[in-house]
């Protein structure tokens, strides 16, 4: 095997806690398929139903997505909705604009895919950090807000041309969900289904139980999914994201900068919360709420998640620099 297959494959027995998928004795054969997409790894496990191996139907899937959603590929429909190009979204980001939009208004704002120039300036976008100023962050905030890209008839049609969308913080969830329905049209049983960390799990795993989603500890320098496992979710039927700030910031004058940008204010969240993981129906619920979660803060995750039925949650978060957790009542542990 060569080097980076065994990456692959450790990071499958870290993170889902698979060993026993190629000694079991269920009576279904898994297979198993992962690779490179959107800028991040995607690893699935499906019991075989259809009788054949689905490896190129899979990365079908993921390069349509790509040319559709990725700001990344520079001649997907995104990048060219963005520069003004074109502005008619096909039947992928008009599904996931309206549910941007659904928890945009659900947030108050909070969760904003059109928050680019913020990530921007602060250095977590495709620019350089600029010297941050208040007059740069409100010139950001003109071009922030969900309500200044309207699809109207079929087409976008923006307030400002400057504004632009972004859905890196909810794609990779939707990805796992297109993948997971394609799997289900073939009669496929039993599936777990990962791109970037984001997971749509259903039936069982190869030896019949529930499957076994690891959550990362929240460390700094804790870089690799799987290295250091906080706890493990017994889970099947639903869509889980994880959400955090331990893994992406940077540190200036002795001061740690958040990846996490509060599209209200255009600064850098501060609190205790240092991961989120939700459990919705599908992955781009969860992906939202997570990604919503770690801009509100433990107090609001909590009172969303105490009092919305259709979702759970595990939060990790720091109480005078000691790990505390929170889960809901929903949430079953190894």
């Amino acid at each position: 095997m060569d080097k980076l297959f065994l990456n692959w494959f450790r990071k499958l027995l870290f993170s889902f806690g698979l060993l026993l998928l190629f000694t079991s004795c269920s009576k279904k054969e898994y297979l198993v398929t992962d690779g490179f997409a959107q800028g991040t790894t995607y690893h699935i496990v499906y019991s075989n139903d259809a009788g054949y191996a689905l490896d190129s139907l899979i990365a079908g899937v993921l390069t349509e997505i790509d040319n559709s959603l990725s700001v990344y590929n520079k001649e997907s429909l995104i990048s060219k909705i963005n520069s003004g190009q074109e502005t008619q979204p096909d039947s992928l980001i008009r599904i996931v604009y309206e549910r941007s939009l659904d928890i945009y208004n659900l947030s108050d704002g909070l969760f904003d895919v059109s928050a680019s120039p913020l990530f921007n300036i602060w250095g977590f976008g495709f620019s350089d950090k600029s010297i941050i100023t208040q007059e740069v962050i409100d010139s950001a905030l003109q071009l922030t807000g969900m309500e200044k890209i309207k699809l109207i008839d079929g087409h976008f049609v923006k307030e400002i041309p400057e504004i632009t969308l972004n859905f890196n913080a909810i794609a990779k969830g939707y990805s796992s969900d297109v993948i997971a329905s394609e799997l289900d049209k073939l009669g496929i049983e039993n599936y777990l289904v990962e791109v970037g960390g984001e997971i749509v799990c259903k039936g069982r795993n190869p030896n019949g139980e529930k499957w076994s989603i690891g959550i990362d500890k929240p460390v700094e320098g804790n870089i690799i999914q799987g290295a250091h496992i906080q706890d493990i979710l017994l889970l099947t039927g639903v869509g889980v994201a994880t959400s955090g700030n331990y893994r992406k910031f940077y540190e200036k004058d002795g001061e740690i900068f958040s990846h996490t940008i509060n599209p209200k204010t255009g600064y850098p969240v501060r609190h205790n919360l240092l991961s989120a993981t939700v459990i919705a129906r599908d992955a781009i619920t969860a992906d939202a709420y997570a990604t919503w979660f770690m801009v509100a803060g433990l107090e609001k995750a909590i009172e969303v998640l105490e009092n919305y039925s259709d979702i759970e949650g595990y939060l990790i978060y720091t109480v005078d620099g000691e790990y505390k957790v929170y889960k809901s009542n929903g949430v079953k542990v190894k």
